[in-house]
């Protein structure tokens, strides 16, 4: 019989019956070679195992070493300074709901928007939102981000500057915004809008940008076409929505910058919304707080701008200089007034105030409203019949 020593066969009878056996057996594991060489290929193509997963430890076709290095390697942080300022204000975001009598027997919704939570003290918490929220109100119902329902109390309302304060029971308040400095502000650094839009999504974020910090839109509370203010905003493309207004505009801080108020409603537009500077809305918001309503600096005078005034009254009514191009004519004075106390006349007309140019009425309530206090007396420059004069005015309370 013959034999297999491991180098050498016996006879060439045993060469060929060995032969026979052998041949399927290389076959056997030529064919199982390539199927792992293809496969073990197309595995680590599939992502499941990538390169830089592998053990540097030597051992090069397993994966060895610390059974958590996956779990490390593809850990990732959510976190994001937007996230963090999100988490720290989003809690102070409150949905404010005005509800209406629709008759004697009955209220109803007749409108949402948002507001933020910006002072605790004692037993109670104070609400700043938007003048338009709540304006006509028989009741207001303010929601919590976590869902509680509280009553709210208006305290006072500004229409001029579209604020308003509600008081709220503060035993179920925890967390206050904190208020940072609009006059800080630069364009393109971040904006985070926080608010109610539609009066279906509470604590809806959006971001963007600071488009602009200091712009001026015309407000005209009367609706007789005529502007009767420039308000101060802050421009941004965050998205505001309707339900967004008294909502919180912050920064990267989580400070809130502004309180959200409007935004161009056209087909054509997109991306332009505008908010209250935290800055302008501070002493507001502290008077309404207060008093219920804003005490502002009183001069006691109905005025038009010089501009609407023809060149025939210019000349023979007036009789005010070509050189004079701007100021405001005096058509009324309310008796007792400090105009009236300081001896201005009607058809004067005023150019000057505390050495600040005077051009037309929205140039005198910026002066009033922003740079004076009351009781404060400021140097009043006018023209009489052609000639130019100067007064003291004590200002007083408006009322």
């Amino acid at each position: 019989m013959g034999y297999y020593d491991g180098d050498h066969e016996s006879s060439s009878r045993q060469k060929g019956n060995r032969g026979g056996k052998f041949l399927p057996a290389l076959l056997g594991a030529i064919l199982g070679g390539l199927l792992v060489l293809f496969t073990v290929p197309a595995l680590g193509g599939a992502g499941l195992l990538p390169d830089n997963l592998y053990p540097s430890n030597g051992e090069e076709n397993g994966l060895g070493g610390d059974e958590n290095a996956i779990e490390k390697n593809v850990d990732v942080d959510l976190t994001t300074n937007v996230t963090d300022a999100v988490d720290k204000a989003s809690d102070a975001v409150v949905e404010v709901v005005n509800i209406q009598q629709t008759d004697f027997w009955s209220q109803q919704p007749a409108g949402t928007g948002s507001g933020v939570i910006y002072k605790k003290e004692g037993d109670k918490a104070y609400v700043v939102t938007n003048d338009h929220v709540v304006a006509d109100a028989s009741q207001i119902e303010i929601t919590l981000s976590n869902g509680t329902k509280l009553k709210g109390t208006l305290r006072g309302t500004d229409p001029l500057m579209d604020l308003a304060v509600v008081e709220i029971d503060g035993s179920k308040i925890k967390d206050v915004a904190e208020f940072g400095v609009s006059g800080d502000l630069k364009r393109g650094e971040p904006a985070i809008a926080i608010g109610n839009p539609l009066g279906n999504f509470p604590g809806s974020v959006t971001q963007g940008i600071v488009s602009s910090a200091d712009r001026s839109i015309p407000v005209d509370l009367d609706q007789d076409g005529n502007p009767d203010w420039q308000a101060e905003v802050i421009q941004t493309d965050a998205a505001i929505n309707p339900g967004n207004s008294g909502g919180a505009l912050i920064n990267i801080a989580g400070q809130v910058i502004g309180i959200n108020s409007s935004k161009i409603a056209q087909q054509e537009v997109e991306g332009i919304g505008f908010a209250i500077p935290s800055d302008v809305a501070r002493p507001i918001i502290e008077d309404l707080e207060k008093y219920g309503e804003v005490r502002r600096p009183f001069l006691g005078v109905n005025i038009i701008p010089l501009s609407q005034v023809n060149t025939y009254h210019r000349e023979q009514t007036l009789k005010i200089p070509d050189s004079v191009k701007g100021g405001i004519v005096v058509m009324e004075i309310t008796p007792t007034s400090p105009a009236a106390r300081a001896g201005i006349k009607e058809m004067d007309v005023i150019v000057e105030m505390g050495g600040e140019r005077i051009n037309d009425p929205i140039a005198l309530r910026k002066f009033l409203y922003t740079k004076t206090k009351i009781g404060e007396e400021v140097e009043l420059v006018y023209y009489r019949e052609g000639k130019k004069r100067t007064t003291k005015v004590e200002l007083g309370k408006q009322t």
